[in-house]
């Protein structure tokens, strides 16, 4: 029997290939960094090339490290940054233009200019108008080339996310696909018919023939023809759906916080879609053998990235971990909340005007209380998107399953299980969003026999409980939300 599955995880800031065994576990792992582009100020952009070339870099490298071959590879599971767009030229296989990466806000105007359409988008995809989502950037990118509306109807032209882009490289070419979860985050993809939507793709003038084929997240994904010994690509996933199924929340109710440069929560909520009011987004947590599970999601845009930020441009600290070691120099913020909103504010909000605001200064207030003020902002952020979805769900939450980067950090993973008052539980292995797409890659082509298998590989490094009086929460909490108030307030003049 094969060894491993191979997961290629590309994200954001960087791309990995992870190694996983019979057991779950990853065991070997290689990483290289992918430059975004900033051109303009809230712009970002990668160069889709860029990012192909750091794929195969990552996969040569893990098959070093573990003197493995191509051929102790089952099958390769891919999951990716969602959102992030690339076009490219069919003939060939050249983007036509840089990326455009899921943070970007250079399609603001684009988004502005549909609004009256707002409802009867999320009416069908269960998404909000921003230019998060990825029908604005084609749009933008269709725009900008020469010639573009001609070529992309001509069927010249191919749109897809960064997996899409990963399949048709690795295939040489020959196949186009995406899994339901990336689909969902188009706003091009009806949730409620699983399908494409043509009225939907009319409102932003995208040519349907541009799309890449739907498939389910366990599925015949083509033959990795780029190597001499050909693997089969089983599974894929957008990274927080990808992350939702590698933490094993298979049952409505579950949830999992992911803390990355944002904070992305999902709740399992079954086979049953629900629209929310309060500023979540309904999506598609994966599709099995034709049978869809949807999921309540909440976005935080910035979440460890205040963690960079407190790194790059104060330089209190050399490097990210160090943030929980000066924090712990004080016992508190005293008083000091910080609302990290550089680019705006997501779940619940949705308000893109606000920007960053630091409140309850004293003279007394130092660069530990902010620094500890940075972390905290990160657990209420987490507790607005929690709030709401226990709300709009009518579900309890008992536990949050976490992982991501700042999940290590132990002063926040406590302050998290305070401020909600249930149990943080932190996985023995973090590397949740490759294992669930290696889940998925694996189960199609038999390496694990079905998620009752996976669940019993699935084990704890640790449980946070909570330890504050919930007097104290209720009061911290209710200064965040004055807070978060006060920020949305202040509208600085261009």
């Amino acid at each position: 029997m094969k060894k491993y599955i191979l997961s290629i995880d590309q994200g954001t800031t960087s791309t990995r290939a992870i190694l996983i065994n019979h057991e779950g576990e990853a065991v070997y792992k290689a990483q290289r960094p992918v430059d975004c582009l900033y051109p303009k100020p809230g712009w970002v952009e990668v160069d889709a090339d860029r990012v192909w070339i750091s794929v195969m870099d990552v996969i040569g490298e893990v098959l070093v490290l573990s003197g493995a071959t191509i051929e102790d590879v089952a099958a390769i599971g891919i999951t990716n940054q969602r959102e992030t767009t690339v076009v490219w030229d069919k003939r060939t296989g050249k983007a036509v233009a840089n990326a455009i990466v899921w943070q970007s806000k250079q399609t603001q105007a684009l988004c502005d200019q549909r609004m009256n359409k707002m409802e009867f988008i999320r009416s069908k995809t269960g998404l909000r108008m921003n230019p998060y989502f990825s029908a604005s950037k084609i749009r933008y990118i269709l725009d900008e080339i020469e010639n573009g509306q001609e070529r992309a109807e001509r069927g010249e032209l191919l749109f897809g996310t960064i997996d899409s882009w990963i399949i048709y490289k690795l295939t040489l070419g020959k196949v186009h696909a995406t899994d339901v979860s990336n689909a969902s985050r188009t706003m091009l993809f009806n949730i409620f018919t699983m399908d494409y939507d043509k009225e939907l793709c009319d409102i932003w003038n995208i040519p349907m023939c541009m799309l890449p084929e739907v498939k389910d997240n366990s599925d015949n994904y083509g033959v990795a023809s780029f190597y001499k010994s050909k693997v089969p690509v089983c599974g894929v996933a957008g990274d927080q759906q990808a992350a939702l199924f590698g933490q094993c929340c298979f049952h409505k109710g579950e949830s999992k916080n992911t803390y990355g440069t944002g904070c992305f929560m999902l709740m399992n909520i079954g086979e049953t879609p629900i629209l929310s009011e309060r500023g979540l987004l309904t999506t598609v947590a994966w599709r099995e053998k034709g049978k869809t599970t949807y999921a309540l999601e909440g976005s935080v845009f910035i979440g460890g990235a205040i963690v960079q930020w407190l790194k790059e441009e104060m330089r209190w600290f050399e490097d990210s971990v160090d943030s929980e070691y000066y924090a712990k120099k004080r016992k508190d913020t005293a008083g000091v909340y910080f609302v990290p909103s550089f680019v705006g504010l997501g779940t619940p909000w949705w308000d893109d005007e606000a920007r960053g605001a630091i409140f309850g200064l004293t003279r007394g207030a130092d660069r530990h209380n902010i620094t500890r003020a940075g972390l905290y902002s990160i657990a209420y952020q987490s507790k607005d998107v929690i709030e709401t979805m226990k709300e709009e769900a009518g579900l309890e939450l008992t536990s949050l399953r976490v992982d991501g980067g700042a999940s290590n950090n132990g002063l926040l993973m406590q302050f998290q299980a305070d401020i909600l008052q249930a149990e943080v539980h932190l996985p023995a292995c973090l590397e949740t969003t490759a294992l669930g797409a290696g889940y998925f890659a694996g189960l199609q082509v038999g390496f694990w026999k079905n998620k009752e298998e996976i669940s019993s590989c699935h084990r704890l490094s640790k449980v946070y409980r909570p330890e504050m009086e919930k007097e104290e929460v209720d009061r911290l909490y209710a200064g965040w939300l004055e807070a978060v108030k006060a920020t949305r307030a202040f509208k600085p003049k261009a």
